[in-house]
């Protein structure tokens, strides 16, 4: 009789040798344990509204599903999603695209590594103006890239400057990502601010402007949105502007996001994407039509609440001993410094060396959860999502507090 032949080990692809399963993930998953364990956590790490999908989407998906439109659909978006996209674009940003210059995934996430993947090659740079989305720089390392983080001042914003960016340009670049309002500093850049960045683009003819507008319509204090593509004509054959109805309309888990940008990218996406997911839900971009041209006060009802939200967080921050917050223009995040916190000792006996090291002492011994700067690309910082309840943020906030307090 034969003896059996041991099995090889798995080898994982040396691709994703250096990546991890997202850091914001994996804080999540520690949290949720203690919780399980029975520990009174507050996670305050993931990216996702608390509110509900609203009532008038949920009833376009009912209907969808009625009519019998749950099979697939045309691979990159259904005309009446891309007609619905078409006047958004139209309505809010004063941009005209084509159908065939629109593409729709499995959320903004897809569109963007759609993006990567069809079009960096190995060693093509990538430019991410830090604090970034943690999975802006292991997407371009799964597609092959380099990304060239440039750290931004709190003193400006945490904004790339123009001056920062014309000197990270190589001939290697390919793209420069604008994530605006941001995840996780919240910042938001103006029109104003935004042209003299686009305007050192505009004189690198290889590098491509990616627009993270996730966000765009959680802005507080009268602040005015703006894309790079209207912002500057001239850029917009070179131009990916991304966005969907995850943030805006509660809809994290229907899995829709968009872009729009030249036919020849998006059709290079579309080859991507139609050998990983196909077309996105057909019940999901039903309701995402309805989402796009349906009643928008709830969506300005919703910000309001965020921006009390907001108000409450950064206050209650800036009262803790060695904390320091700067108030942010959108988004649902805050990024606030705790440089003033590191060198000291908790009542454990343990020294606070880093962002991580205050991070896991607000878990372990305050049970609250946010994220470290360290791993969005700036330290000493860490963030916090408060797309939560009001309730939950100031019992948060309170503990984060005696925390500070309890150092030596």
């Amino acid at each position: 009789m034969n003896a059996a032949i041991p099995a090889t080990a798995f080898r994982a692809a040396d691709r994703i040798s250096a990546i991890g399963v997202s850091d914001i993930v994996r804080i999540t998953q520690a949290a949720n344990e203690l919780k399980r364990q029975g520990q009174p956590v507050i996670v305050l790490g993931l990216g996702e509204p608390d509110f509900d999908t609203p009532a008038h989407i949920l009833e376009a998906a009912q209907q969808a599903m009625a009519r019998g439109e749950t099979h697939y659909t045309v691979l990159d978006g259904t005309p009446e999603l891309k007609a619905a996209i078409q006047h958004k674009f139209r309505k809010d940003n004063g941009l005209e695209f084509a159908t065939h210059e629109i593409t729709v995934g499995a959320g903004a996430k897809q569109v963007i590594y759609n993006a990567l993947m069809a079009s960096l090659n190995p060693g093509d740079e990538v430019i991410l103006p830090a604090p970034y989305w943690t999975s802006y720089a292991d997407m371009v390392l799964i597609a092959g890239g380099v990304p060239v983080v440039v750290p931004c001042s709190e003193a400006n914003g945490f904004r790339i400057t123009p001056e920062q960016l014309d000197v990270a340009i190589t001939p290697r670049t390919r793209w420069v990502f604008i994530n605006s309002p941001s995840n996780p500093s919240g910042t938001a850049y103006s029109a104003e601010q935004l042209k003299p960045i686009l305007e050192v683009v505009l004189h690198h003819p290889q590098v491509w402007v990616l627009a993270d507008d996730i966000y765009e319509h959680i802005l507080y204090d009268g602040h005015a949105f703006a894309t790079p593509a209207a912002v500057m004509p001239a850029l917009r054959e070179r131009t990916l502007t991304v966005n969907g109805v995850s943030k805006s309309y509660a809809m994290t888990g229907w899995r829709i996001g968009y872009g729009a940008g030249p036919r020849a990218l998006i059709a290079a996406m579309a080859v991507v994407q139609s050998q990983a997911t196909s077309c996105a839900s057909s019940i999901s971009q039903a309701a995402a039509v309805a989402a796009l041209t349906g009643p928008q006060d709830i969506v300005a009802e919703r910000c309001r609440e965020f921006q009390a939200r907001r108000d409450l967080v950064v206050a209650s921050l800036n009262a803790s001993p060695g904390l320091r917050c700067r108030v942010p223009e959108g988004a649902f995040y805050t990024f606030a410094s705790c440089e003033g916190v590191l060198g000291r000792t908790t009542p454990g006996g343990a020294t606070l060396r880093s962002d991580a090291d205050f991070c896991d002492y607000l878990l372990r011994e305050f049970h609250v959860a946010v994220v470290p700067g360290s791993v969005l690309g700036l330290a000493p910082y860490f963030r916090i999502s408060y797309a939560a309840s009001m309730a939950d943020l100031q019992e948060a906030c309170a503990r984060i507090r005696r925390a500070c307090e309890a150092l030596r």
